[in-house]
């Protein structure tokens, strides 16, 4: 079986330590497996994004060592792929629009008791289903089957059946095993790695309807990764553990889309000296710093533990 991994970073900022490590690990499993190491420009955020920064990060990885081994893709040019895959999921009946924001979510979580820690998931509050409670879908758009194009939809976790959540794995002992879930090579969910299972009740509750298109951008993070993983072949996703819960949606996703699911491996983060993870704005450990006062590439594989 062949061996593909990827680095997406977003062009919205600079490169940190962080990053280093991630695309430098995808980069050294792909190799010592004879796979393939693929670049994608996750730039679905329009207004942030800037070429400026794609240029930067090209260079950055360059000085580092890692050759990618096909034309980097770029989900600002995959539109229409994000648009089959959402028709498929509205002509299902699983989508309906959403105008909650995430201050409406937040007062509609609080107002039984006031107080009480609000359900979390893997994109903050789990929605309560204000939308979904509130609309028709078929009456608002009285076809039933076009599309909104102009609105923030959400998938109805509800809607997935049993079906949805069986599929068969070779065991071993000659035997089969039936499953909702991925297989993991890394630090999982609360730690946990090998096989990890969940149901559609697990996603009800501690993930709730997601978002799969915002409006302002077409499509969102969970489904554009999805699509995206599938079409360049990726069989082994390496990211942070910091999206690991986010994982069962992407998983069930797949499922609805009849994709591929490949194995995962979230590591750890790279921390700053307060055990804080680093993000965007720490600019003070941005590559370019480290490569303007003079760091050679081994002094950032030393630094990120490689």
């Amino acid at each position: 079986m062949a061996f593909v991994t990827r680095f997406a970073p977003s062009p919205t900022g600079p490169l940190h330590l962080g990053h280093a490590y991630s695309a430098l690990l995808a980069h050294d499993m792909a190799r010592y497996e004879g796979g393939s190491f693929l670049l994608r420009m996750e730039d679905i955020d329009r207004q942030r994004s800037r070429p400026d920064w794609e240029r930067q990060i090209l260079d950055d990885l360059a000085w580092l060592g890692i050759v990618w081994d096909a034309e980097p893709m770029r989900q600002s040019e995959r539109q229409p792929a994000y648009d089959k895959a959402l028709n498929d999921l509205w002509l299902a009946g699983l989508l309906y629009p959403c105008t909650c924001s995430r201050r409406d979510i937040e007062a509609a979580l609080s107002a039984p008791q006031e107080g009480v820690d609000l359900p979390t998931g893997p994109d903050g509050p789990v929605y309560p289903g204000t939308c979904r409670n509130r609309m028709n879908w078929e009456r608002t758009f009285p076809d039933g089957h076009d599309r909104p194009r102009d609105a923030t939809l959400r998938l109805e976790v509800a809607c997935i059946g049993p079906q949805h959540f069986q599929h068969r794995i070779d065991t071993p002992d000659g035997g089969w095993h039936s499953y909702a879930g991925y297989v993991e090579t890394g630090i999982g969910p609360g730690g946990a790695k090998g096989l990890i299972e969940f149901t559609p009740d697990d996603i009800c509750k501690q993930v709730g309807d997601f978002v799969v298109a915002r409006k302002d951008m077409g499509t969102s993070y969970h489904l554009s990764v999805v699509v995206d993983d599938a079409e360049q072949g990726v069989t082994h996703v390496v990211r942070g553990a910091d999206l690991s819960e986010a994982t069962r949606i992407h998983v069930m996703l797949q499922r609805l889309l009849n994709l591929p699911t490949p194995a995962y491996h979230h590591h750890r983060l790279i921390r700053d000296d307060n055990g804080k993870r680093l993000a965007k704005r720490d600019d003070a450990r941005a590559l370019a710093k480290y490569r303007a006062e003079g760091a050679t590439p081994q002094d950032i594989r030393r630094m990120v533990g490689l």
